[in-house]
Formats: structure tokens, C-alpha cells, sequence
């Protein structure tokens, strides 16, 4: 922690994490290298230390195993917390989330609730290439049964993790690799995992992000203020469900609207939003849902062209301007 209270998105989720633990003892943390190693990304750096190495648990190179096997404790009664090193790699447990944690439920007749976190790092930024960099979390957030968090602030960060473990279902938590290093206010909790949040009020027209889009909207945001153009700024903050209400409540306000997402254009998430607002508040629109994703192609290594790929400053300021009428 600075001098000023600030606390980086890493120790934020570390710092959830050990709360979890120390206050219910059927939580415990699982996932490649999370023990002794403290995590491919540090977040669960010495943990293991204070907690031993039952309750923070290094597992094999197998996702499905391990998903597979947070599943089985969550069912015996155990609050896991599993760590999957990328979404990428998620996709090798995918059988297990969704055939088996997001349906039993279900297939139960309601008899049996699976409260399992799974936590994963996703997209861009850091130059890691095609296996360690996609977006998937859109994909996740099709499928029923489970909720979709993304936390993209410091103190959403600190304390999403709560919640996510008191709810009886399965709960995925995606965290953009490039927010780890971020600093900001931990607060003091709770938050909401049930409502978006409008990180920046505004009257022209409304951005909708989440993630690790939110600091490039941000940016975007201040852009266009320096040429007279008013954004409002929503973060999502839970992919499944969708706030609906908080985002079109402000595009009826803005009348126009441009949805900022690291996915695919086709199929995304952003397709999805476009379509509800236009479904529930097409006589509101003063102008169509503009989008702004990634290239439909592998994130490439190289940094030019990853940084090309992805949502940019300059790209959301563009399609904001065509939404407001202001491109020529």
C-alpha cells in the first residue's frame, strides 16, 4: 500500500483472497502454481505461507482435472476457489463448467447448487500471443447457470470476491491481465455485483465497456471533452446477468450509444448489448449502436499489431464522433 491508500489490482484480489480464507474454513484456493510459486501473476503470493498447503493447493497441468475436482468439493460442501492461469486455457475445462457446474442445478431438479469461483486472466496487452491473450469472457456470459464478473477497478477488485463465494451457483471472475499493476482506492466494500456502474457522467452520448476496456474508454472519454463531446461512461462490471436497466436507462438520456468490447465483433458481447438496447429503447436512439472490438484474427505477438488489434483511444474517439454526427 502508497503513502496515499492506494493498493495495486494484484494485492486488491490478494488481499480478497486472504479475507476468504481466514474468515470460512471450507474456502480454499486450487489452480497451477498458485502455492509455492504465488501464482503466475502474483496474485496469490504468499498465501500458502499463512494459510499451508491444504488450503492453497498447487495442481497439475490438467484444467479440466482441476476445474473437475473444485466442482466434486463444492458439491461436498467446500467453497473452492480455482484459478485458471488464462481463459484461454479455460476452453481445455470448458466440458466441466458447462456441462456440469453451470447445469446440475438443472439436471437436479433443483437439488444440487455448485458454489464454485473460478478465476481467470483475460485479454491483450502484453504481448503473450494467440494461446494467452483472447477475450472469451463473452462466451462464458452465454451460458446459463453461471454469473460473469469483471471487476476492471482496484476496488471492485478488493471486493467482488465476497459475494461471488456466498452465491450458492457458479460464479467465473474475469481479470484483464493488463489491470494487475493498476493502482486505485480499495475502498471499503461491498459492492454490488447486480448493477453496472457509471464510472463517468455525461450528456452526448454513452460508452459501455467493462474490464480492461474501461481505462482505454476512460482516456477516450477525456479525448472527446477536449472537443465539446460529452460521454457518459458505464462499466458493466457482471457480464451474466446484464444490468440492463443502469445502460438503458443512460443511452435514453444520451440517445446515442458506442459499446467498447476486446471480443470479436461477430457474436460478441457488444453484439448482445446493441441488440437489447435496440430491442428495449429503439425509439430513444438518435443514431445506430456503434461498436468498437477487436480484429476478427489471432491476437498477434508482435506490439504494433497487437496494439492495432485491439480497442484504442483513437478507434472509440472515431466511432463516437460518426454516433454524434461529428466525424466530418
Amino acid at each position: 500500500m502508497t503513502d496515499d491508500g492506494q493498493v495495486t489490482y494484484r494485492e486488491a484480489m490478494r488481499a480478497a483472497l486472504g479475507d476468504a480464507l481466514r474468515e470460512d474454513d471450507r474456502v480454499f484456493l486450487m489452480g497451477e502454481d498458485v502455492g509455492m510459486y504465488g501464482g503466475t501473476f502474483a496474485v496469490t503470493l504468499g498465501l500458502i505461507e499463512e494459510f499451508g498447503p491444504e488450503r492453497v493447493r498447487d495442481a497439475p497441468l490438467s484444467e479440466s482435472g482441476f476445474v473437475g475436482a473444485g466442482i466434486g468439493a463444492a458439491l461436498g460442501g467446500m467453497r473452492p476457489v480455482v484459478e485458471v492461469m488464462t481463459v484461454n486455457f479455460a476452453l481445455l475445462a470448458l466440458d466441466q463448467i458447462v456441462n456440469t457446474a453451470a447445469s446440475l442445478l438443472h439436471m437436479s431438479g433443483g437439488q444440487f447448487n455448485v458454489p464454485i469461483v473460478i478465476r481467470m486472466t483475460t485479454g491483450a496487452g502484453r504481448q503473450l500471443a494467440a494461446q494467452h491473450s483472447h477475450s472469451f469472457e463473452g462466451w462464458f456470459a452465454h451460458i446459463p447457470g453461471i454469473r460473469v464478473l469483471a471487476p476492471a477497478t482496484v476496488e471492485d477488485a478488493r471486493w467482488m470476491l465476497g459475494p461471488a463465494l456466498d452465491d450458492p451457483d457458479p460464479v467465473i471472475i474475469v481479470e484483464h491481465g493488463t489491470l494487475y499493476g493498476a493502482k486505485g482506492d480499495p475502498g471499503t466494500g461491498p459492492v454490488d455485483i447486480d448493477r453496472a456502474a457509471i464510472r463517468r457522467p455525461g450528456s452526448d452520448l454513452t460508452l459501455i465497456t467493462y474490464g480492461g476496456t474501461l481505462p482505454t474508454t476512460m482516456a477516450a472519454a477525456d479525448r472527446l471533452a477536449e472537443e465539446g463531446i460529452d460521454a457518459e461512461v458505464v462499466d458493466l462490471r457482471t457480464l451474466r446477468p446484464l444490468d440492463d436497466a443502469t445502460f438503458c436507462e443512460s443511452v435514453a438520456r444520451t440517445h446515442r450509444a458506442v459499446v467498447i468490447d476486446e471480443g470479436w465483433r461477430s457474436g460478441s458481447l457488444a453484439a448482445e448489448i446493441s441488440a437489447r438496447i435496440t430491442e428495449q429503447i429503439f425509439y430513444e436512439l438518435d443514431a445506430p449502436v456503434g461498436r468498437v472490438c477487436s480484429a476478427e484474427v489471432p491476437m498477434p505477438y508482435a506490439a504494433h499489431l497487437e496494439a492495432a488489434a485491439t480497442p484504442t483511444v483513437e478507434g472509440i474517439v472515431a466511432a463516437s464522433k460518426q454516433v454524434v454526427g461529428r466525424d466530418g
